[in-house]
């Protein structure tokens, strides 16, 4: 169900975008504490320079940082404009999925979705890490959200499912096999399987398009950073973002780029069985 036609669609996508905001001031403690492994829950956010802690009225989601103007309130260190930046990226982010799918039962496992690839992109990008304190206990809670989201449509595509998240391991694992983890991280293995068995959810056409964009968005940088000299052949680059901007491909536009494929590698009006 959507309501682009009714006037709730503002106060949904908006609601659900404010939510955006609160999980991403939430990730910015996730991102800073699970490669150091300590604990999200305990003790309070503080400021690292003089250890105060961060009072409730400084810590909502981008307001409080630019009236505190970037600095401590108590030691006018500076904070990093990441937080703000991590809150704006992910309220964005919940919005557009609001918008590209109305109030439907797959979008809590969407939000879900969206929320550990924000975080798992981050710690990838600054430890080349997908840590399994993240990873693992995913594929529970999307299982879980898929459930209920069956529950409430009465459409459970279990075997598209399992089978989608099969093909996706199955490509990074033999990937990983095949250069000795050299191409590819097991945690990327992990992730593959996650990402296949929520695309596969939707249908064969995203799963297949983010699979395959995955490698394409990667492909793209590379070429890129070794023109601009950024990077050599043996630079490491983490693969976990390109894989969760394949997956956003696959949500926002993978039917419509599925068929589009399709057609061009169908051109005849009967499809490619006569």
């Amino acid at each position: 169900m959507t309501f682009a036609r009714t006037g709730l669609a503002p106060l949904f996508v908006g609601a659900v975008g404010v939510l955006g905001l609160l999980v991403g001031s939430f990730l910015t403690v996730v991102v800073h504490r699970v490669p150091a492994g300590r604990s999200i829950v305990r003790p309070r956010s503080a400021c690292p320079s003089c250890g105060s802690p961060i009072r409730p009225r400084d810590n909502i989601p981008i307001v409080s940082w630019l009236l505190l103007r970037g600095r401590c309130r108590d030691c006018s260190a500076a904070v990093s404009s990441r937080y703000p930046r991590v809150e704006a990226a992910t309220g964005l982010l919940f919005a557009m999925l609001a918008t590209a799918r109305g109030f439907s039962a797959v979008l809590p496992a969407l939000l879900y979705a969206a929320a550990a690839g924000v975080a798992l992109v981050l710690i990838d990008m600054s430890h080349h890490r997908l840590p399994d304190v993240i990873v693992l206990p995913s594929y529970l809670a999307l299982a879980a959200l898929l459930a209920l989201a069956g529950c409430l449509t009465g459409d459970f595509p279990l075997a598209r499912t399992a089978l989608s998240g099969g093909v996706w391991l199955g490509v990074y694992g033999l990937i990983w096999l095949t250069t000795l983890g050299r191409g590819m991280g097991l945690g990327d293995v992990k992730v593959s399987g996650l990402l296949g068995l929520l695309l596969g959810w939707l249908g064969w056409g995203p799963s297949l398009v983010g699979l395959f964009a995955g490698f394409v968005v990667g492909s793209a940088v590379g070429v890129v950073l070794l023109a601009s000299g950024r990077a050599g052949r043996r630079t490491k680059i983490a693969h976990g973002p390109f894989m969760f901007a394949g997956a956003a491909v696959a949500v926002f536009a993978g039917e419509p780029l599925s068929h589009v494929w399709l057609a061009l590698s169908c051109p005849l009006p009967t499809g490619c069985v006569s």
